[in-house]
C-alpha cells in the first residue's frame, strides 16, 4: 500500500518529495519527529500505534502537519471527516480521489496561517477513537534478550535492561555491568516490549521506566532523562515530551 500510494502521488503531485516511509505507528512517529514533514499520510490501522494514536501525539504539538488518513473503513470515515480540516482516502485510493486530496493540501500549504487547529484535530480524533476498528493483537512482551557481548552471547532478563539505543545497524542494550548488541532494529524491538514498562523517548532510545530518576532541561532547552545511579542523560525528543508532564 505504501508503494502504491507513493506511485499514485508521483502521478498527481510530481513536485512532492517523500522524505520517509514507515512500517508501523511507532516508526512513523520517530520519522515525523526527525523529518518534520508538511504532510503525513497515516493508515488508521497499524501495529504498535494506530494512525489515530500517532495523530493524537502530533496534535499536541504547536504546529501539527497536515494529516491524511488512509482507511478501508468507509462506514465511519465519511461521517467523521465530512466537515473536518483533515482529509481521508479509502483503500485503494483512486487517482481521481487522490487529485481532490492533493488540491486541498496544496491550497492549505499555500496559506500557512491556516494550519489545522490542534483543538479541531483533537476533537476529530476523539470521534474516531470511538469508532475505529481494533488494532492487530500484540504478541506477549519480551521476557529475555539474546545479545552479543564481545565474543560471548548473553541471555539478558528484560528486567535487567536499563535502556536500548539505536547503534548504526545494531541496537545497544545497556544493563548495570555494560553494553551488549542485538541486530533487531529499535522500531521492531519497540513492538515486543511492554509499553507500561518501557518508554520510547526518542526515535533511537527506549528507556526502562523503573530506571528513570527524573528529568531536567539542558542549556539548549531540551528535556533530558536522568537515570538512577548512572551518569549519562538521555535526550527526550519533542514528540515524547508529554510522557513526562507533571514530573
Amino acid at each position: 500500500m505504501r508503494e502504491y500510494l507513493e506511485g499514485q502521488l508521483k502521478t498527481v503531485w510530481p513536485e512532492l518529495r517523500v522524505v520517509a516511509r514507515a512500517a508501523n505507528g511507532i516508526e512513523a512517529l520517530g520519522m515525523i519527529d526527525t523529518e518534520a514533514p508538511d504532510v503525513v499520510f497515516l493508515d488508521i490501522r497499524m501495529p504498535g500505534l494506530t494512525g489515530i494514536d500517532v495523530a493524537a501525539r502530533l496534535a499536541s504539538g504547536a504546529r501539527p502537519p497536515h494529516i491524511v488518513f488512509v482507511t478501508a473503513y468507509d462506514q465511519y470515515a465519511v461521517e467523521a471527516f465530512e466537515h473536518s480540516a483533515v482529509d481521508y482516502l479509502l483503500k485503494p485510493a483512486s487517482l481521481e480521489r487522490l487529485e481532490k486530496t492533493v488540491a486541498k493540501l496544496k491550497a492549505r500549504l499555500a496559506r500557512p496561517a491556516e494550519a489545522v487547529p490542534a483543538a479541531a484535530l483533537q476533537a476529530l480524533l476523539a470521534q474516531l477513537s470511538g469508532a475505529a476498528p481494533a488494532v492487530v493483537p500484540a504478541a506477549a512482551p519480551l521476557q529475555w534478550i539474546r545479545a552479543s557481548h564481545g565474543d560471548e552471547t548473553r541471555l539478558i532478563p528484560i528486567e535487567d535492561v536499563i535502556y536500548f539505543q539505536s547503534n548504526d545497524k545494531y541496537t545497544s542494550v545497556f544493563v548495570a555491568d555494560g553494553e551488549s548488541l542485538i541486530r533487531t532494529p529499535i522500531s521492531k524491538l519497540r513492538e515486543q516490549l511492554d509499553e507500561q514498562q518501557f518508554w520510547q523517548i526518542h526515535r533511537s532510545v527506549i528507556v526502562a521506566a523503573r530506571h528513570v530518576a527524573g528529568t531536567r532541561q539542558d542549556f539548549r532547552g531540551r528535556l533530558m532523562v536522568q537515570l538512577k545511579g548512572r551518569p549519562e542523560q538521555l535526550v527526550v525528543s519533542r514528540n515524547y515530551v508529554d510522557l513526562f508532564r507533571g514530573m
